[in-house]
């Protein structure tokens, strides 16, 4: 079936468009178009996310370094800088936002796994900050003198798939994030202290979720009683009480637990607010380092796609290449699951950036490859230390 097709010609079929071109239709993004649709801009901007290319300019030369192979792979007969120029400039970012979250749910429905030590869903939530020029990227004020944006990201942990991506000037608030989330019933949410907002925490208890949230210094809590755990865990101590701050106490009436945790590979204390009152109290914790997984995951993305330099100054066009990237990403998982690929996202991503204009079939480019020469250039394995 693949003999003869281009390896990049191979991965993107593995996209559906019949999803995307419905995207379009919903956000007029093919009207007055003849040449170069949305569809043609998207395996342009996929391209150079796999590719790596540095900017605009860069990705257009290598494309038109290939001009004879533009219809195989994809891009359509009128791909030039300007044209991709303007198309994200004007075109609805809302069409690539539908459509990575289309692939979200795709990537993480063939990832899904009961391999994690605790049932059900388990999230990490947290911000990364990329920092831009305030003369170029006007919109994106964050101080006197400086721009830049957030990615706040919901971190699916069993499947290692981003769930939600919100991108928002850098000067918006942390936790006014939170205000986007939908949180499912039994599911986990995990935070870092600077997400301790009582109104929003008692909102997931009140949608029956639980959370996970490191406890501020200036915590007040009266201790009702304290249920038992095993001093050899690690554990200090585990109290059920309520707040007694007189906003605190408002804002979360019910009852919380506090749990007080020691880590003798750092040397640090932690304490722990929750309100599930069934796992260990080393499980409470467990549960709290794995919220490094989206620092690993912020780590990642912005080493190995282009999220950090931009091929555009709108709003727009920026977040267009951030949707394109986390597209990429969903693809090559995808790619990786459809084709039962025994290996890392960054494997497959680095085999793939450097083979994108081969004829060979796809699984068997994957499965002969001698990975032991593919070295990730930091651990993306979860250190279960790391807090």
């Amino acid at each position: 079936m693949n003999h003869g097709k281009y390896v990049y010609a191979q991965i993107v079929e593995f996209l559906p468009q019949r999803i995307f071109d419905k995207y379009v239709r919903k956000y007029d993004g093919n009207k007055y178009v003849k040449h170069f649709t949305c569809w043609n801009q998207l395996l342009c901007m996929i391209f150079g996310q796999l590719t790596n290319r540095d900017s605009l300019r860069d990705l257009i030369v290598a494309i038109n370094a290939h001009s004879g192979k533009s219809y195989h792979l994809g891009f359509g007969r009128s791909v030039t800088l300007s044209n991709l120029s303007k198309a994200n400039l004007n075109r609805n970012s809302k069409i690539f936002e539908e459509f990575a979250y289309h692939l979200i749910a795709i990537a993480r429905e063939g990832r899904a796994n009961d391999d994690f030590q605790i049932n059900g869903q388990v999230y990490a939530f947290d911000s990364s900050t990329i920092d831009l020029c305030l003369s170029v990227f006007w919109w994106a004020k964050f101080r006197r003198n400086k721009g830049g944006i957030k990615l706040h990201t919901l971190f699916d942990i069993n499947t290692q798939i981003p769930a939600f991506v919100h991108i928002t000037p850098a000067s918006v608030h942390d936790i006014n994030a939170l205000d986007y989330l939908f949180y499912e019933p039994d599911a986990y949410y995990i935070f870092d202290r600077g997400y301790v907002d009582y109104t929003r925490l008692y909102k997931i208890t009140q949608h029956s979720a639980f959370f996970v949230v490191r406890a501020k210094n200036n915590l007040k809590f009266n201790r009702m009683y304290s249920k038992k755990y095993d001093q050899y865990s690690g554990v200090k101590s585990d109290q059920i009480g309520k707040l007694t701050g007189f906003y605190a106490s408002k804002e979360y009436p019910d009852k919380l637990r506090k749990v007080k945790f020691y880590d003798q590979e750092t040397n640090r204390t932690f304490i722990f607010l929750t309100n599930n009152f069934e796992l260990a109290g080393e499980q409470i914790a467990f549960l709290y380092k794995n919220r490094w997984q989206v620092e690993l995951f912020f780590k990642w993305i912005k080493q190995h796609l282009k999220i950090k330099t931009f091929w555009g100054t709108s709003e727009n066009a920026v977040r267009i290449q951030v949707y394109s990237a986390i597209i990429a990403y969903c693809l090559v998982a995808i790619v990786g699951t459809k084709l039962k690929i025994e290996r890392s996202t960054y494997e497959i991503l680095q085999v793939l950036g450097i083979s994108l204009l081969d004829k060979t079939p796809v699984k068997e480019l994957l499965t002969n490859v001698n990975y032991n020469d593919v070295k990730e250039p930091f651990d993306n394995q979860l250190s279960l230390n790391l807090f």
